[in-house]
C-alpha cells in the first residue's frame, strides 16, 4: 500500500497528484478493456467480437470518407443544436421559477412529469406531430434535456447567498453590474455542470431519434450496420460518438478551469 503523503505537502499538490493518478488508472482500465476484447476475438467469430485492428480500420474509414464524416458531423450538430435550445428554454424557465413561487408551483410538476417520459415516446410523438426530420430530432433533444437544464440552473440560482445578495444591493448597483458580479458567477458552475451531465444523455437520445426517423447520422449508420450484421462497423460508429462526447467534455472542462480558476481546486472537483 502506498503511504499517505506527509502533512507538510500542500493540499493542492495532493489534489493534482490524485488527478494524475486517476488519469493513469483510467488509461490502464481502458487498455485492459481493449486487451480483453482482443483476447475474446480469438475465441469468438468476427460477427460477435471483431478484432481490435478490424475495428480500428472501420474508424479510420469513417474519418477518411467525406460521406461518413458528414454523418458524424450531422449527429454532432444535432446534439449541439438541441442542447442549445434546451439550455435557452431551461434557463428562461429557471429564471421565472426563481423569481416567482407561483410560477414555480405550476412549472415544476410539468418538468417532473416530462422527466418521466421515455425518449422513445418523444420519438413516436414527434413522428406523428411533425413532418421535417431535423425538426423532429430537435424537438426530441429539447424535450429530453430540458428538465435537467431547468432544475440544475434553478438549483444554482437558489443557492445564491441571500446575505451576499442583500449586501450587493446596499451598494446600489445597476442591474447589469449585479448580474455580472453576483448572479452570473453564482450560476455559472451549475450551468457548466448541466452541460456536462446533459451531453452524455443527449448523445444517447440522438442515436435513438436517428434510428427511427433519420436518413443520416450515427444512429442511421448503426441501423445499417445492424442490417449488415457488421459488429466491427457498429463498434466503430459507437466509438465515433464516444470520441465526440469525450472531446466536448474536455472542452467544457477546459472552459470550467478557465472561468472558475478563482475557486479552490477541491471546490471545482479537480
Amino acid at each position: 500500500m502506498r503511504p499517505a503523503p506527509p502533512p507538510d505537502i500542500p493540499q493542492q499538490r495532493r489534489l493534482r497528484a490524485g488527478r494524475t493518478g486517476f488519469r493513469l488508472e483510467g488509461a490502464a482500465a481502458l487498455t485492459g478493456l481493449v486487451v480483453a476484447w482482443q483476447i475474446a476475438s480469438y475465441f469468438f467469430p468476427p460477427f460477435l467480437f471483431p478484432s481490435v485492428p478490424a475495428v480500428a480500420r472501420h474508424v479510420v474509414d469513417i474519418f477518411v470518407s467525406w460521406s461518413t464524416m458528414l454523418d458524424a458531423l450531422a449527429t454532432a450538430g444535432r446534439i449541439l443544436l438541441g442542447m442549445v435550445g434546451a439550455f435557452v428554454l431551461g434557463g428562461i424557465l429557471a429564471f421565472l421559477m426563481g423569481r416567482s413561487d407561483t410560477f414555480s408551483r405550476y412549472a415544476q410538476p410539468l418538468l417532473t412529469f416530462n422527466q418521466g417520459v421515455p425518449a422513445l415516446s418523444w420519438v413516436v410523438i414527434s413522428i406523428i406531430w411533425f413532418k421535417g426530420i431535423e425538426f423532429r430530432i430537435f424537438f426530441i433533444m429539447v424535450m429530453t434535456t430540458l428538465p435537467a437544464f431547468a432544475f440544475q440552473i434553478l438549483d444554482a440560482y437558489r443557492a445564491m447567498s441571500r446575505d451576499l445578495f442583500e449586501m450587493a444591493l446596499s451598494f446600489r448597483p445597476s442591474r447589469l453590474a449585479l448580474l455580472a458580479t453576483l448572479v452570473v458567477p453564482t450560476v455559472l458552475p451549475g450551468v457548466l455542470t448541466a452541460w456536462k451531465v446533459n451531453l452524455g444523455n443527449a448523445a444517447r437520445v440522438v442515436v435513438v431519434a436517428e434510428l427511427v426517423g433519420a436518413t443520416g447520422g450515427v444512429g442511421y449508420e448503426l441501423l445499417q450496420q445492424q442490417q449488415l450484421f457488421d459488429m466491427g462497423g457498429a463498434v466503430a460508429w459507437t466509438l465515433v460518438l464516444v470520441i465526440f462526447v469525450v472531446l466536448m467534455q474536455g472542452l467544457i472542462g477546459a472552459l470550467e478551469s478557465r472561468l472558475l480558476g478563482y475557486r479552490p481546486m477541491a471546490e471545482r472537483g479537480l
